[in-house]
């Protein structure tokens, strides 16, 4: 059991690297200009002057999607507007982490494109562990945690985890930080969190279990606390205040704990916003008015304000693509309404009506210290109503005639699992991602890119032909640069690509939920078959599709 999950994870990484190679060995890619790199604009930039080997050739033809900016950055740095969609955690570690050494074997591009498959495979053997380990934490129940860890490992979206994306990096600094944070190590907590920010841009959002523990320590500080005899406070009191704390009272731990959390939430939202605001400053500050993009004048000038928007995805003709996501967001969806269903006073009270004996076992959202809190009685009354309200949702349902919706007796209903009240802010965080991936989430692709691809291959080409030669290739308009090609495509007709696959597969309550209902076969038995389908098939569509530079979700 120790090593399994570690093994698990590998056996995943390998199987997924082996499809992308046989597939792209067996299929021809649809864009043949990936490996082509025109020199940086930038004159200190270093460029590559080795002859491709066929192994360096390899190499580059992986680097298809969005690993052509990841790549270009670490090797450039920032040179378009469109280049600033991609946060530098996976390109500074590209550049960081690259052996010099190995230099005078590979090209510098290749071999960046090896370590960035090289970190982000091992990353995410990183953020199975922990995975593992934050599901053992929560749910108290090992064999639904490694259930729920070998999900993960097989996820849908595990082409991007293995590919030259920053999906792995955030999820190790996430689940990391998500794991510290719920074992008391607030600040490595923070740390990780703050550069899961770094990776990928909701990152931002992990600030939102701080701000839930805080929301309710500040409520036990100001009204629980009262109710509790003064011999069991004072010592936190004491403990967080120094030696003056016996006189500030509950009111004044409370704005501790609000100025506490107020900190911590902007640490966690400190990089990401310093980065907009170095994209802000390298694009829009010091440019002719003429010059100026649309998102500089804005009121709030974000960048992924201007790539994305309210309903804009919303098109008959982005059905196919709705179809694609729809998997990943009838599970997020179903998985918060089988909770709020299961848990609804807990869901609705946003968790403040959690019981004492709950509480007393240890909840997130609460310090070891306070959640300890206990009156003398109150766990056996809070006990005696959570199985009367049991017994009364149990009558209802049979009398409505509504079997499915029955508590099944053998079901840990109130106390571990998927259904505890530590689960709480893990399916409110979902339920808010995956919202935003319905309603905003999308990838503007341009429609013409894959008939005027081959044309801006060429003119790449053509770029990279007449910095070497100092003369132009003999057809190619020379003077036209790589970069105004880029616009005419973008400029000509546009398609939005969904991201939901992605953009939900590090939650872990979505493998929670998975693994909680395969261990009722009864019950649940084809959805669990079906759950393992889609991920095989989203795989294997995966492997064949991305690699070989095809649309996919």
């Amino acid at each position: 059991m120790k090593f399994e999950k570690f093994i698990k994870a590998i056996y995943s990484r390998i199987l997924v690297l082996s499809l992308i190679i046989f597939f792209r060995t067996l299929a021809s890619p649809y864009d043949t200009s990936a490996p082509l790199n025109p020199p940086c604009l930038t004159a200190t930039a270093p460029n590559d002057t080795h002859r491709h080997s066929p192994i360096a050739s390899a190499i580059e033809n992986g680097i298809v999607w969005d690993s052509v900016y990841f790549i270009r950055t670490a090797q450039c740095g920032y040179e378009y507007e469109q280049s600033y969609a991609f946060l530098p955690f996976l390109p500074l570690s590209i550049s960081f982490l690259t052996p010099s050494i190995l230099s005078s074997f590979l090209p510098q591009r290749s071999l960046f494109a090896l370590s960035a498959y090289i970190i982000n495979n091992l990353a995410f053997v990183l953020a199975a562990l922990y995975f593992y380990r934050l599901s053992i934490a929560i749910l108290k129940d090992p064999d639904i945690a490694l259930r729920a860890t070998v999900l993960f490992c097989f996820n849908p979206a595990s082409i991007f985890y293995s590919s030259i994306y920053s999906e792995s990096l955030y999820a190790v600094l996430s689940l990391g930080g998500l794991y510290y944070f719920v074992s008391g190590k607030n600040n490595l907590a923070v740390l990780l969190l703050a550069l899961s920010g770094c990776a990928r841009s909701n990152g931002v959002l992990n600030a939102g279990y701080i701000c839930f523990q805080t929301m309710h320590r500040g409520y036990h500080a100001l009204f629980q606390n009262k109710n509790v005899p003064v011999r069991l406070w004072m010592p936190v009191i004491l403990r967080m205040e120094g030696a003056g704390g016996l006189g500030l009272g509950c009111d004044i731990l409370a704005l501790q704990i609000a100025v506490v959390g107020a900190l911590r939430s902007i640490c966690i939202s400190a990089p990401f916003v310093a980065f907009q605001a170095y994209g802000y400053y390298n694009m829009c500050v010091g440019r002719f008015p003429d010059e100026t993009r649309p998102w500089c004048n804005a009121r709030i000038p974000l960048l992924y304000n201007y790539i994305q928007s309210f309903l804009r995805y919303f098109q008959l003709k982005q059905l196919p693509n709705f179809l694609l996501a729809s998997p990943i967001l009838s599970l997020a969806f179903y998985s918060v309404v089988h909770y709020a269903k299961s848990r609804p006073q807990i869901f609705f009270s946003l968790g403040f009506d959690t019981t004492i004996e709950e509480k007393s076992r240890g909840v997130v959202f609460l310090s070891e210290d306070l959640s300890r809190f206990k009156v003398a009685g109150t766990v056996e009354k809070s006990s005696v109503r959570a199985e009367e309200h049991f017994n009364v949702r149990r009558r209802k349902n049979i009398i409505k005639g509504d079997v499915s919706n029955v508590p099944i007796e053998s079901e840990p209903e109130a106390r571990s699992g998927y259904l505890s009240a530590s689960v709480l802010p893990f399916v409110l965080h979902l339920g808010f991602m995956a919202g935003t991936a319905f309603l905003v989430m999308h990838v503007q692709v341009s429609l013409v890119e894959y008939n005027w691809g081959s044309e801006c291959g060429k003119m790449k080409m053509a770029i990279l032909f007449e910095h070497t030669y100092g003369t132009a290739m003999v057809g190619i308009p020379s003077q036209i640069s790589y970069d105004s090609c880029l616009k005419f495509r973008h400029a000509m007709a546009t398609i939005y690509k969904t991201v939901a696959t992605r953009f939900l597969s590090a939650s872990p309550p979505l493998y929670w939920f998975a693994a909680y209902i395969m261990t009722y076969p009864a019950k649940y038995l084809r959805w669990g078959y079906l759950i393992w389908a889609y991920s095989a098939a989203y795989i294997l569509l995966g492997s064949l599709l991305f690699s070989n530079f095809y649309p996919f979700t």
